[in-house]
């Protein structure tokens, strides 16, 4: 068997595969069948890595069929069309992008990521829709605020009430999932303890960020997009700023944030020493975000839950 690196762009009708030891091309349909014509394509050759790019929804059949039975690497979109301008492509087909992904693949030795537990990723698609149906009750709720026709009122009351029933009837089944696991149970307690964090934000981190406990301070801070990045060329020094991550991660500790501000008095102490050096409130809310999430990833690690400090 011939180790190789196989890169997949991945679109909503199709699946355009490049191989780099033959150098060939194909393409599938993104169904159940081009699935199985894929694995055909493949034959006997045991891949070394397949590379892929998230696309929303449309990669997450491609995923969930092969986790586990391929070794797969999910890269950021924008490192992968970054390395397609460094290495001085400028077309973009979905052609050229799956031979740039496995070109990626194999100069930067790209290392497969821990196969998906099904359980998770059924309780990311809970969460999912969970996070939808709360926007569209606060949108709601703001047309609500606007409308003077009674008919329309009416109107809006009834699709209030069926999304409050909708969401409900998630968090029901959420709470269940979890509860029937005993990490993810004993975790959500955990996470319950630290002032600011109420069992929705708990269960939200863990759909969120499932890595929680098995990282270190400074992975799990980067992987929220929370790590200060620091600018510096020669004696020029700019202001250290915050970018990428996991959007929805860094959404779920806002809130927690906010409460820690004045529940929890490590973090109180923080936020006004903080604001104190003159540090703007984003800033500041920020770096108890950051804290926040160590501060979890921490106890988790360690299966304790969270104390106060005595003086």
């Amino acid at each position: 068997m011939i180790n190789d690196t196989i890169g997949i762009d991945i679109s909503k009708a199709h699946l355009d595969a490049h191989r780099l030891s033959t150098a060939t091309h194909a393409r599938f349909d993104n169904t159940a069948a081009g699935l199985r014509a894929f694995e055909r394509w493949l034959g006997q050759t045991s891949p070394e890595r397949v590379v892929f790019e998230p696309t929303g929804p449309y990669h997450r059949r491609f995923e969930s069929h092969f986790s586990g039975r391929l070794p797969l690497v999910k890269v950021n979109p924008l490192q992968a069309r970054r390395f397609a301008q460094a290495h001085g492509t400028r077309a973009k087909t979905d052609a050229v992008d799956a031979r740039m992904l496995a070109l990626m693949g194999r100069a930067l030795e790209l290392v497969p990521d821990q196969p998906t537990d099904p359980k998770q990723r059924e309780l990311k698609e809970l969460h999912v829709a969970r996070t939808g149906l709360v926007r569209d009750r606060t949108a709601l709720m703001n047309r609500l605020g606007t409308q003077q026709l009674d008919v329309t009122r009416r109107l809006t009351r009834a699709r209030l009430r069926q999304v409050n029933h909708q969401i409900d009837r998630l968090n029901a089944e959420i709470e269940r999932r979890n509860r029937d696991c005993p990490k993810r149970a004993r975790a959500i307690g955990i996470l319950t303890s630290i002032p600011g964090i109420g069992a929705i934000t708990a269960r939200a981190l863990l759909s969120e960020c499932p890595e929680i406990g098995t990282l270190g301070s400074k992975q799990i801070a980067a992987l929220a997009g929370l790590a200060p990045i620091i600018r510096q060329s020669g004696q020029w020094s700019g202001k250290a700023h915050i970018q990428g991550g996991r959007r929805l991660l860094r959404e779920s500790l806002f809130m927690p944030a906010l409460v820690a501000m004045k529940r929890n008095p490590d973090l109180s102490q923080k936020y006004d020493a903080l604001r104190a050096a003159v540090k703007p409130h984003k800033v500041a809310l920020a770096v108890l975000m950051r804290k926040h999430l160590i501060l979890a990833n921490t106890l988790i690690s360690e299966n304790r839950e969270w104390t106060p400090k005595h003086p």
